[in-house]
């Protein structure tokens, strides 16, 4: 019967010449780490502002509904607090999503920096893996015709 042959050692000599750097993985995880923490901190202000406005918004309008909801003695003054609150009730619609689009503004600015940033500082570690690789294979390629001449 025919055997088949054993390649684990040939795998392991082939593996051992050609080297492989797991810092760049480890400085990769660790990039992206640091990019998610970031982007978490700008999304976490900016739902910690929009709170911040409902809040203030909601607070408002029950402040309104105080003058609404008071007895009046005439009723054309009924219609007079409905106009009244309507109006006002615009007013503050109008003031807080102006709020909400400067925090939208604000969020997008903030995460286009960051992935400027991040693409820059992604090309540059790029290219350091690429030259450092390039010598370690140019040095694995100088062994490997070391060791065939040798034999």
């Amino acid at each position: 019967m025919a055997k088949t042959p054993d390649m684990t050692k040939t795998m392991q000599d082939m593996m051992a010449n050609f080297p492989i750097d797991t810092s760049s993985m480890q400085d990769a995880m660790k990039s992206q780490s640091m990019m998610g923490e970031k982007l978490a901190r700008v999304a976490l202000s900016a739902a910690e502002r929009s709170t911040e406005i409902s809040a203030r918004w909601a607070k408002d309008s029950i402040s309104r509904m105080g003058e609404l909801a008071a007895v009046k003695q005439d009723p054309s003054e009924y219609a007079k607090a409905m106009s009244d609150f309507a109006s006002a009730a615009a007013e503050m619609a109008a003031e807080h999503m102006a709020a909400y689009a400067e925090v939208a503004k604000k969020v997008q600015m903030d995460t286009v920096d960051l992935m400027l940033t991040a693409g820059k500082d992604m090309a540059s570690d790029a290219q350091k893996v690429a030259e450092k690789a390039a010598r370690d294979t140019q040095t694995a390629v100088k062994k490997a015709a070391t060791a065939a001449t040798d034999k």
